[in-house]
């Protein structure tokens, strides 16, 4: 999946196997010191893994900060209601178990594949909210948008 240019188109560089795998390692060790962070989606009757959703801590260097939502999915799972049905889960997770006050989503502007689903669970943007993301250089991957969502919107 993280080998898939087409996966990868808003999020940057291929990763490598190694480069994969190392970055589900940290998925677990995050997950396992915070007690929330990416789940592993599976399509419920074959037990197909078909990518990922969760919650992260915002970077430290972005102009903001908070949980962010995110899910990641390899193509042929496109297009099926899986990062819809998976970000309401998420998000009913954070709000409930977790009692988060807010919930937060960043993509690049670019990518309206995920904007679309970020609107379906609830989300709102505001335009003020827009950012260059520092991380990254001149070019397609830099200028993103935040999108938000508050506990009590969903109650």
């Amino acid at each position: 999946m993280n080998a898939d240019p087409e996966v990868r188109e808003h999020l940057g560089d291929l990763l490598t196997r190694e480069q994969s795998d190392a970055s589900v390692s940290r998925f677990q060790a995050d997950f396992d010191q915070r007690g929330y962070g990416w789940w592993a989606v599976e399509v419920q009757a074959t037990g197909e893994f078909i990518g990922f959703a969760g919650l992260d801590d915002v970077d430290d260097d972005m102009p903001f900060t908070g949980v962010e939502i995110g899910w990641r999915l390899a193509r042929s799972a496109w297009g099926q209601g899986y990062a819809t049905e998976g970000a309401l889960t998420v998000l009913a997770h954070g709000f409930g178990a977790l009692e988060l006050p807010e919930i937060l989503a960043v993509t690049t502007a670019t990518n309206l594949r995920s904007q679309a689903v970020m609107r379906r669970i609830g989300m709102t943007r505001n335009p003020a909210d827009d950012f260059d993301d520092p991380t990254e250089p001149e070019g397609a991957l830099r200028p993103n948008v935040l999108y938000r969502i508050s506990r009590s919107a969903r109650t």
